[in-house]
């Protein structure tokens, strides 16, 4: 009797699924009354979905695809699309290495690489391929041979720390020189920022302690902290992601450093997700940002997100990442716009493209304002300090040029 049950549940779902893949097929090949003529520009974003980097881009991931369906529902090119094609890397180079070639092959005009060692790997396709590429950060080496096919929306990693150190210098009140601590996550993210500001914080006063190091996803980072405690660090600097960054600050307050010890990050530590793993740890945290937070509402292009986020998912996520994203897709929409507006649809390629971003200088509705030029891959050089009170976000300090350490 078991059997037969168990047959007839086997044979009950097959048929619902052959039911379900024969509405499917029989939707995709009617005929929908209209032949499609919409034209379609393509652009694409090779992504670390999963593995370690997954949880930071996921959340930029969405701001990204929203910006684009807003983007087409408003018909911001007339009679083109633009179809966003994307690949998984998984945080690995071979996955990136492929996703890459295969998105090559669908044409398309413009890409978003966020991660350097992924652009280190295809750094010899570049030139071949001709085909512009936005990554989320600049790595030094990109500015070896300028002008090269990576243009980065900010500056390098260490680059956009240099406003946070000055302006805990300026308010530095011992008469000994403050001591720096670079807590940085062990991988192409964390490794060039630290060999990047350690000569500046340097140069402006610092003292700089060993560098401590930690994976993508963080445990119990008590064994860094007590070292750092040791060293009697003044400034902790954390050059992590979400999941680095929540817990090492959770940890921070279970030993009670937060009172001796003033903690830093990028703007990643900015987000609801860190508040959430952090708790009370988050309190004090100083973050270097160029974008506005979302309390701004007067801001035009802050408004027009969260409008869109609540008529697209009804609710919103408070993460810098998020914005970022929507950020990228707005540049990467107005590049398309430009270069069909300077050689037509039919003409539009990675050439165009790439002289439509060398002489970008685009303002995101209010938001951030992102330059480049013929020798300037840097699209944003302001940054100004945050910190976190209470559960909020407030600016400290106003914005100001970052130290540009290479030129």
């Amino acid at each position: 009797m078991r059997n037969k049950i168990l047959k007839a549940k086997e044979l009950g779902i097959t048929i619902v699924i052959v039911a379900l893949v024969g509405a499917l097929l029989f939707t995709a090949c009617a005929p929908s009354g209209s032949i499609e003529t919409t034209k379609k520009v393509p652009i694409a974003w090779l992504a670390p979905l999963t593995g370690g980097a997954g949880p930071a881009t996921q959340v930029a991931f969405q701001g990204f695809q929203d910006y684009i369906r807003y983007f087409n529902e408003e018909e911001g090119i007339p009679g083109i699309t633009i179809q966003f094609l994307w690949r998984d890397t998984m945080t690995a180079r071979d996955p990136a290495i492929s996703g890459y070639a295969a998105l090559m092959e669908r044409n398309v005009v413009i890409m978003l690489i966020s991660s350097v060692s992924d652009i280190r790997a295809l750094w010899s396709r570049l030139e071949t391929d001709q085909v512009p590429i936005l990554n989320l950060a600049m790595d030094t080496n990109d500015l070896i041979d300028p002008p090269g096919w990576v243009f980065s929306v900010w500056p390098t990693s260490g680059e956009m720390i240099g406003p946070m150190l000055d302006h805990f210098m300026e308010n530095w009140k011992e008469d000994r020189p403050p001591k720096l601590s670079l807590f940085i996550l062990d991988g192409p993210y964390g490794w060039p920022a630290a060999d990047d500001i350690t000569p500046y914080a340097e140069k402006i006063g610092y003292e700089v302690l060993p560098i401590e190091v930690c994976p993508y996803i963080v445990i119990d980072a008590s064994t860094q902290l007590i070292r750092i405690k040791a060293n009697e660090a003044d400034l902790v600097f954390l050059q992590q992601i979400v999941t680095e960054i929540g817990p090492v600050l959770r940890d921070a307050q279970r030993l009670e450093l937060l009172d001796e010890i003033q903690f830093a990050s990028t703007d990643s530590g900015m987000g609801d997700a860190v508040l959430q793993l952090a708790g009370g740890g988050a309190e004090s945290l100083l973050c270097c940002s160029a974008m506005p937070w979302f309390d701004q509402t007067q801001i035009p292009g802050i408004k027009t997100f969260l409008d869109k986020q609540l008529e697209y998912h009804g609710k919103v996520v408070e993460d810098s990442t998020i914005l970022m994203g929507w950020i990228y897709a707005a540049l990467m929409c107005e590049v398309v716009k430009l270069a069909v507006e300077d050689v037509g649809y039919e003409n539009i390629d990675g050439l165009t493209t790439r002289r439509v971003l060398e002489s970008m200088d685009f303002d995101v509705d209010g938001i951030v304002r992102i330059t480049f030029g013929p020798e300037d891959r840097r699209g944003v050089t302001k940054y100004a300090v945050y910190q976190i009170r209470g559960k909020q976000r407030v600016r400290v300090s106003d914005y100001r040029e970052i130290p540009m350490i290479y030129d």
